[in-house]
């Protein structure tokens, strides 16, 4: 059973007031990486893995994209998507990730955002992304940092004031399930590697452009002091690479 966490009512309702589903792209702290890996978008067929609301694939279209399939798993996030959405080039489809089964060199790009994290097996991803694409096809996709995945708590360690001490990295080499806590409890991870993330690329076949992990831009920095945290840990993987 594929976890589908976003159709919990009470979840999804945490999930609505966070920034990125307030304000999209722009509400979202890795996405001037992201949108800087992005290849030349237009008249190119794209691909979004675990769509959510929908905004990477209207960018695309902005960006003049051919057509844009979106895919994920919940109905609540596609009910959003297909709200904010007027545009025909643009096809939502409800399925898990890991049941993609699209036409060899079908897209020319496929990104996904913050989505490979609740799936079991990124090689097998892999894989299929990599028969989806065309030659020179470009695949480029952000995930958790394995940094922060590494722990079932995936939080600071604080001291009695409440002071943020460090970051505690445990159990890094230890592959598998994290059941954790994000918006709500009872949240299912699969914490990998960064050696693995890169080397199921390559074992697919792909070519790594760009291994990135940002931090808080100076936007950021300036009207949200908290971010400040965010440059004692990576707290994102972005990853960009090419079908050869």
């Amino acid at each position: 059973m594929k976890q589908n966490k976003y159709d919990d009512a009470d979840f999804f309702s945490t999930y609505e007031q966070m920034p990125r589903s307030v304000k999209g792209l722009e509400g979202a702290g890795e996405w001037p990486v992201l949108k800087s890996l992005m290849p030349e978008l237009r008249n190119k067929g794209v691909l979004d893995l675990g769509c959510g609301y929908g905004w990477h694939c209207r960018f695309a279209r902005e960006q003049h994209a051919s057509s844009v399939v979106g895919v994920d798993i919940s109905e609540k996030m596609l009910q959003k998507a297909r709200e904010k959405t007027d545009d025909p080039l643009i096809s939502y489809l409800k399925m898990p990730i890991e049941d993609i089964n699209f036409s060899d060199s079908q897209f020319d790009v496929v990104i996904s955002s913050l989505a490979f994290h609740y799936i079991k097996s990124f090689e097998t991803i892999c894989k299929k992304v990599y028969a989806n694409l065309k030659p020179g096809g470009t695949f480029v996709f952000s995930v958790e940092h394995p940094i922060f995945t590494s722990r079932n708590e995936q939080d600071w360690y604080f001291d009695d004031q409440g002071n943020r001490l460090h970051w505690p990295v445990d159990n890094y080499q230890s592959e598998g399930v994290r059941e954790t806590t994000f918006l709500t409890e009872n949240v299912v991870k699969y914490h990998r590697t960064i050696s693995t993330y890169i080397n199921d690329l390559i074992g697919a076949g792909f070519s790594i452009r760009a291994v990135k992990e940002p931090t808080p831009t100076h936007e950021m920095l300036k009207n949200l002091p908290e971010m400040k945290h965010e440059n004692r840990r990576p707290m994102f993987l972005i990853l960009s690479a090419e079908k050869l």
